[in-house]
């Protein structure tokens, strides 16, 4: 079966099924990232405390089998395309964008299991507990805000990651110059808000409601707009700007 023949090789089954797969669980994990973002959240807001819970227990808890293990099958997939396709050097601009959406994906998957799904089994425990006519656990509010920082981040994350997917696909990036030290300066600029922002939305620079959070993080569509501010200053500044033409 030609499907089968040379496997591994870039091009090949292994290439196809491995991109199918990586944009099939990309699509159900970002689905659901917006999902929570987009629609739970502001709900949720609107919600009496009792009708919240039981939402809590019965929807997001479901809902969040499905985004952690979708966000582990995107990133394991993605490892799979590197491999198959022999882009772990990174090499030119297509390189830089693919290093690029990798920084992000990696960084969205990591936040999903070490802060979002860890603290929110803290606030579905609580939430049981006092279903079952116990005490709400007090580090349920802590934890609470900690998710949704880490889930509003993963939406700013999200808006260059998918255009970086979509660039590095087709044939854009060999417009570029393949200068190394300008590469390297779009990469720099790109890491350095990367870090700023994650940093500020994990609590690391003054708290988890520091100025930055507030500003962009405490309400989803500030974050979307922040996002794509992010993607023009990678694309027009970065790229277009620093990088140049071919």
């Amino acid at each position: 079966m030609q499907i089968f023949k040379d496997f591994m090789d870039a091009g090949s089954g292994g290439d196809v099924i491995g991109r199918f797969a990586h944009v099939i669980f990309g699509v159900t994990w970002i689905g659901l990232l917006y999902f929570f973002n987009v629609v739970q959240v502001p709900a949720y807001a609107q919600m009496e405390p009792g009708a919240r819970g039981e939402a809590l227990r019965k929807v997001t808890f479901r809902a969040l089998w499905w985004f952690r293990w979708a966000a582990f099958l995107t990133f394991l997939t993605g490892l799979w395309l590197l491999s198959v396709e022999d882009l772990w050097d990174f090499k030119g601009p297509r390189g830089a964008a693919i290093a690029i959406g990798a920084l992000f994906g990696t960084t969205m998957f990591l936040n999903v299991w070490g802060v979002i799904w860890r603290n929110q089994k803290i606030n579905i425990g609580s939430s049981e507990a006092v279903a079952a006519g116990g005490q709400a656990d007090p580090r349920a509010a802590k934890a609470a805000n900690a998710a949704g920082r880490a889930s509003r981040i993963n939406t700013f994350f999200s808006i260059p990651l998918l255009f970086m997917m979509v660039f590095s696909s087709h044939n854009l990036p060999g417009r570029y110059s393949d200068d190394g030290g300008k590469l390297a300066a779009l990469l720099i600029i790109t890491i350095v808000i990367w870090a700023v922002m994650e940093a500020s939305a994990l609590g690391l620079i003054g708290g988890l409601d520091n100025a930055i959070n507030k500003a962009i993080l405490a309400d989803h569509r500030k974050t979307i707009a922040a996002g794509f501010v992010f993607l023009l200053i990678i694309v027009f500044i970065g790229f277009e700007g620093i990088v140049g033409g071919a």
